[in-house]
């Protein structure tokens, strides 16, 4: 009897172990199953040839924000994005780990300026996205936006971050 205990005994360790490893092996992490909230705003990116067009926005401030950033998410509707607000200027980096929606980054200047755009981007690529330049803060919108609407580098983006006025409109 007590070898019959210890055989269950070690198959249920063994099971409960297997169980363990497979969790773990998961691809979502356990701060990825935390909620992150973000503020919802509207931003209009207006084309060096006057065209306009309005972009409802989720704005990562927080450095949890900006790390989560649109991570696990499958889907975005064309109108939408992410605004990136890195509270100051610098030079910045991004990847697309954990992000499974092909995106346009747009590198935005003080004024909203469009400094560079990484156009469509490799999901759930660990491969460093560099912006080497005076980065205010980054949008991130479905991959193709830009090819599409035809923005380019030196357009702008209209954004209270920009000290611009807030976009009037339904969100």
């Amino acid at each position: 009897m007590p070898a019959l205990l210890s055989r269950r005994a070690l198959l249920t360790g063994a099971g409960v172990g297997i169980v363990g490893l497979a969790v773990a092996a998961q691809p979502w992490p356990a701060q990825a199953q935390e909620p992150v909230a973000f503020e919802t705003d509207r931003l209009a990116i207006v084309t060096h040839d006057g065209r306009r067009y309005p972009f409802t926005v989720e704005v990562a401030r927080t450095p949890k924000q900006r790390a989560r950033g649109l991570m696990y998410r499958r889907d975005m509707a064309a109108d939408h994005g992410m605004l990136f607000d890195y509270r100051g200027v610098g030079s910045r980096a991004m990847w697309m780990k954990n992000t499974y929606i092909p995106l346009d980054i747009l590198f935005l200047e003080r004024d909203g300026r469009v400094w560079s755009i990484a156009a469509d981007t490799t999901p759930l690529s660990e491969r460093t996205i560099m912006a080497d330049g005076p980065i205010r803060a980054a949008l991130e919108v479905k991959a193709g936006t830009c090819r599409l609407l035809g923005i380019e580098v030196g357009d702008d983006v209209r954004h209270p971050l920009f000290g611009d006025p807030p976009l009037d409109g339904p969100s």
